[in-house]
């Protein structure tokens, strides 16, 4: 897919972010969207931000947990745009726990949305965009998903299998055919609310941290990367049809220790998680 002229793209976690950079980027580009996301109001927020760019948009409030809500909302963009040619399965939230003392809801919580989300969006999707003829789907996982870090178990659970399940999802549309392709995204630190938003563990408290809530701050003061910045990087690669992208310095740098120190990187985290917390 080389233009984004008048094609429509589904996104999900459309309120913040990169779902409202992604949005904004293809307004810019001439696409026709179609946003959801849990929080009605932000995401109006960001359909009345495209919409003085001149682009068609509708909105829908969608917890990317509920199968059926996806789907319908997938028939409904249909129905509303005639077809639709990219879906941006984005929406995603974060557990801090150690695996040890999380909870099964925060654990539940996460894989509904960051792992199963993205599974009723490909697969919602998915026959759709084989109808309009020429598709792309794209699935966000994360650095974390090429790499593992203590006291986000849960959360390297759900981006790991982002990465298995799209990176399977690819080969075998190569395989079968037709017009429609995918990428997996891997962003290092981008600066939106995930961190803020997530929830937090006490059990991380004297083990990875001094302060839970503390330790949000300082994570967040590792992110360098805009999310207008992860958007054009993103829609750069669905235009050369990449199997991955890795965005940001810092997801290139993890990438190359995952690659060249599989299991020494695991005992460099440790090493410095002690050092951060004394």
């Amino acid at each position: 897919m080389k233009s984004f002229e008048n094609k429509v793209a589904a996104i999900t976690g459309a309120g913040s972010g990169i779902g409202r950079a992604l949005a904004m980027e293809l307004a810019k580009a001439g696409a026709h969207l179609a946003l959801s996301d849990i929080n009605a109001k932000t995401v109006e927020e960001t359909a009345e931000k495209v919409r003085a760019l001149g682009t068609r948009v509708t909105t829908a409030t969608l917890d990317v947990s509920k199968r059926d809500a996806v789907y319908a909302w997938a028939d409904a963009v249909v129905k509303d745009h005639g077809h639709v040619n990219l879906v941006f399965n984005n929406a995603g939230v974060a557990v801090g726990s150690l695996i040890e003392g999380v909870s099964y809801e925060d654990f539940e919580w996460i894989m509904n949305i960051n792992f199963w989300g993205v599974v009723y969006g490909t697969k919602a999707f998915l026959p759709h965009l084989r109808a309009a003829g020429e598709g792309h789907i794209v699935n966000v996982s994360s650095v974390f998903g090429l790499i593992s870090v203590p006291g986000n178990g849960t959360y390297n659970a759900s981006k790991f299998a982002v990465r298995g399940f799209t990176e399977a999802l690819r080969q075998e549309l190569d395989m079968t055919g037709g017009n429609v392709s995918c990428t997996c995204v891997h962003p290092g630190g981008i600066k939106t609310n995930i961190a803020r938003d997530s929830r937090i563990s006490d059990n991380l408290k004297g083990v990875l941290v001094k302060d839970p809530e503390q330790g949000k701050r300082d994570f967040e003061k590792m992110f360098i990367t805009t999310p207008e910045q992860a958007a054009r990087v993103i829609l750069a690669a669905v235009r050369k049809n990449k199997r991955r992208v890795l965005v940001g310095p810092d997801a290139r740098a993890i990438d190359t220790m995952a690659r060249l120190l599989p299991a020494m990187y695991q005992r460099l985290n440790v090493t410095a998680a002690r050092r951060r917390n004394r």
